[in-house]
């Protein structure tokens, strides 16, 4: 059975919600914002993207560098966590946090940011996400102008994190490492920062 809202065609599911269909072309930005989709769904080349219920670690992590962030951030910049990114017309991801330039940050009711607007990625991996922390999602961030990119994830001997950190390529085609931190986070670019991995063993 379907029904009709707005322009697009939408799917009864066996449990009675609606589900959006896609226009041939795939959805735009506008229908992005306009649509009421499920908290957290990104839009990857004009394809919706649902995510899957979060595991403890990415909470923790998500938490730790956000506190370690903060603790250091210029005035300049801001520390943003699970914000839409718009990237192209039909790419929105929304990274687990961003540090975004102080004069695009605006009123509260602000849903999205540029990708000029951003100075750091940061992507935590996820079981469902994986293909798109590792790959997709670097090589989109870098095509759209971000600087910086962090992949986090769980070390699988020691279980605990590591966090990858990238410097745009000069091609601007994807990310260069810069370097593997697990106990400890200390790095001078984007800015001054230092955070104690190990805290995630006592959250």
């Amino acid at each position: 059975m379907t029904a009709k809202a707005g322009d697009h065609t939408q799917h009864r599911q066996p449990d009675g919600s609606m589900w959006p269909m896609p226009p041939q072309d795939g959805y735009t930005v506008d229908d992005y914002f306009a649509l009421d989709l499920p908290p957290h769904t990104e839009m990857i080349d004009g394809s919706l993207v649902f995510v899957s219920p979060q595991r403890k670690f990415h909470s923790l992590l998500m938490f730790l560098l956000e506190l370690g962030l903060r603790q250091t951030v210029p005035e300049h910049l801001r520390v943003r966590r699970e914000m839409a990114v718009v990237l192209t017309r039909k790419t929105v991801p929304e990274p687990d946090l961003v540090v975004v330039t102080a004069e695009s940050d605006g009123a509260d009711e602000q849903t999205r940011y540029e990708a000029s607007d951003v100075v750091l990625a940061i992507e935590v991996v996820s079981p469902d996400s994986e293909s798109r922390d590792r790959s997709t999602k670097p090589l989109k961030y870098a095509a759209a102008g971000i600087p910086h990119f962090w992949l986090v994830e769980m070390a699988p001997r020691t279980r605990r994190p590591v966090v990858h950190t990238h410097i745009r390529s000069a091609t601007g085609r994807g990310y260069e490492p810069t370097g593997v931190h697990r106990d400890r986070l200390k790095v001078d670019e984007p800015f001054t920062i230092d955070i104690d991995l190990g805290e995630y063993d006592r959250l």
